[in-house]
């Protein structure tokens, strides 16, 4: 089975999530930050896994991108995505319709905070020719910057390892 992992991380945590979901899938598996991502995908991609870090109720615009450019400059840390986030690219990419789909986001852990990155990505998606092989997930993260929250890192592996179950072997 050949997975890629396409993610977009203002501060790592979305890509911390990413590797840990690439290390449960078997497999050949890529990880690729969104900016560098393929608009078409290769024929032999089985299982396409998206992730966006959910900012303002959804998945980043350009002005939320630029607040998070702001808030990075005044934490003195740099921006992992620095461009076109996931909203852009799924508007571009191809992907054909043998390709499974799982999608997840970060988002900070507070009970009852609605918005999800994950659920627009999916909509984004639901007239494309791609199957969910399982529902939106979310990871939690203790602040904006994060950390990630308390076994979030091993939930996501987990994740990827259940994922990899539901994939058809071509």
């Amino acid at each position: 089975m050949r997975s890629l992992v396409v993610y977009e991380s203002m501060f790592g945590n979305t890509r911390a999530v990413a590797e840990a979901i690439a290390e449960g899938l078997r497999g050949d598996v890529g990880v690729v930050e969104v900016g560098a991502a393929p608009h078409e995908l290769a024929s032999d991609v089985d299982l396409l896994v998206l992730g966006a870090p959910t900012h303002a109720f959804g998945m980043s615009r350009a002005a939320t991108r630029e607040d998070a450019a702001q808030r990075a400059l005044a934490a003195n840390t740099a921006l992992v995505s620095r461009h076109d986030g996931m909203r852009e690219w799924v508007e571009r990419v191809r992907v054909p319709s043998h390709v499974r789909l799982a999608v997840f986001d970060t988002k900070i852990a507070k009970p009852r905070l609605p918005g999800s990155a994950a659920k627009g990505v999916a909509k984004r998606l639901r007239g494309a020719p791609v199957e969910l092989v399982a529902a939106v997930q979310h990871f939690l993260v203790v602040d904006t910057l994060g950390p990630l929250a308390d076994g979030e890192f091993d939930r996501a592996r987990e994740w990827g390892a259940t994922l990899s179950e539901r994939v058809p072997v071509r």
